[in-house]
Formats: structure tokens, sequence, C-alpha cells
């Protein structure tokens, strides 16, 4: 799959719903049931980050069909990545590299002294992947 990162289209946004479903069923294998079983971003959430330009989607080669997305928010002097979905069957492929990628770059843009986010430090996916393969580093 080619990582193409594209701003998010309004009639998309009940798919990010999707995908954030389908990628928080993982949470269920690492015991975290609360986290799996929450409920996504609503319409009117994901529609804020959207009308702001702030939510950007990897899709599908072909169809265009969203399979991830990344949301983010100014905070302070920061970019901060307010949600980062991959659904499980893109997973493994880079999407979600591409999508902190392109938020990197937006963060540079912008003047951003950081691109931030906030991560579970037990989850394989979550911190050890963030620190070990996307250059995050942990704060205290």
């Amino acid at each position: 799959m080619r990582i193409r990162v594209r701003t998010a289209l309004a009639d998309e946004l009940p798919l990010l719903q999707d995908i954030e479903r389908a990628a928080g069923r993982g949470f269920h294998d690492v015991g975290m049931p609360e986290i799996a079983d929450d409920e996504p971003p609503s319409l009117e959430t994901l529609a804020s980050f959207q009308e702001a330009g702030l939510a950007w989607v990897v899709a599908e080669d072909g169809t265009d069909r969203p399979v991830a997305y990344l949301l983010a928010e100014r905070v302070d002097d920061a970019l901060h990545v307010e949600q980062v979905s991959v659904h499980p069957d893109a997973a493994g492929r880079g999407v979600g590299r591409g999508l902190l990628d392109h938020a990197a770059g937006v963060a540079r843009a912008m003047g951003a002294a950081a691109l931030t986010l906030t991560t579970f430090v037990d989850v394989p996916w979550n911190a050890p992947y963030y620190e070990g393969r996307c250059g995050f580093r942990r704060l205290g």
C-alpha cells in the first residue's frame, strides 16, 4: 500500500468512527475492555477537527476509502495528536507512521515547538512503538 495522506472529507466522518471501533477492539487483548468499548468521537467532534483542517486520513489505493486517521489540535506551542487510529486490516504497513510524519510536517510548517501525544505506557503498539519507532520521547 502506498501511503498517501490527505485531508479528511466531511462525508467520511462516519468511516472514521468505524475505523476507531475496529482499532479499539485490540484493547480487549491487553485487558482494557473499557477502552475497547469506548465510543469513538462524535460526528460533531470529528467535524470540528475536519473543519479546522486538522483531520487527516490515509486512504486505500484505488478506492480512496480511509483506512486510518489522525486528529490534531494546537495546544500551547505544540501540535498535539488527539487521536490516531489504524484499521487492523491496514496495520503493520506504515500507515500510522505516515500520518505521524504528516502531522510532524504540519507542526513544523505552523512553527510549533513540538509534536506531542499521550498514550498508554504498557500497550505494545502505543508507547513502545511511539518511542522506539517514531522518535517520540517520554516527558515527566
